[in-house]
């Protein structure tokens, strides 16, 4: 079962909620039972190269927050690197650029965070804020900064033990093609989460222990 189901958004379009409404973008989720998965299970089994993410979050410095959150294979990516080259791109305005043109529809049932930019900023990244000293050279090699813009996720409920499954429909244009596209990407990772975890990445993760 899918929430909003297609009859739910068909209403909506029929009584001109949408059309009315400023939002463009409308999260679709399938709930599964969580019993026999973890967060890092979960991720292991979703997670593609080259970029994905696992986000956790803790209340009070000790308690584990009742969300964790799981993406893959982002829309888009956005990058600076500690170049002259970059040195004038905020990474905080090529994120809000780029989010401009996303306007959520607030789903019940959901946690506030259903999709967006996720990443970092660098210690360097400062600079495009503050003037305080970074060095002239990049001694480790990394990216000044890393976001994936991602509208297709797990939300791992740790309260209820349950996963919600999600992906976002435009409605722009075709609702109902965006829809079954929506769908077809949930379908896709509710499928992954099926399959057992891959024999090389639990040796792996034996070796590490």
């Amino acid at each position: 079962m899918y929430y909003p189901s297609w009859e739910d958004i068909k209403k909506l379009i029929s009584k001109g909620d949408i059309g009315t409404n400023p939002g463009n973008l409308i999260p679709i989720y399938r709930e599964i039972n969580a019993d026999l998965e973890t967060p890092v299970s979960a991720y292991l089994k979703i997670a593609r190269s080259p970029y994905s993410f696992l986000l956790e979050s803790v209340e009070g410095g000790e308690r584990l927050a009742r969300y964790s959150f799981i993406g893959t294979e982002p829309l888009s990516v956005i990058k600076t690197e500690p170049t002259e080259e970059y040195r004038s791109k905020d990474p905080l305005k090529l994120i809000e650029k780029a989010m401009a043109d996303f306007k959520p529809i607030h789903v019940s049932g959901l946690p506030r965070f259903t999709g967006g930019a996720v990443g970092y900023l660098s210690y360097d990244a400062v600079g495009h804020f503050e003037k305080l000293p970074s060095p002239s050279n990049d001694s480790i090699g990394v990216p000044e900064s890393i976001f994936m813009l991602t509208t297709t996720l797990l939300i791992f409920d740790h309260l209820q033990h349950k996963i919600k499954v999600l992906s976002h429909a435009h409605l722009n244009n075709d609702v109902k093609a965006s829809y079954e596209a929506a769908v077809a990407r949930i379908d896709e990772l509710v499928k992954r989460l099926q399959e057992p975890l891959n024999t090389e990445i639990k040796r792996s993760i034996r070796s590490s222990k």
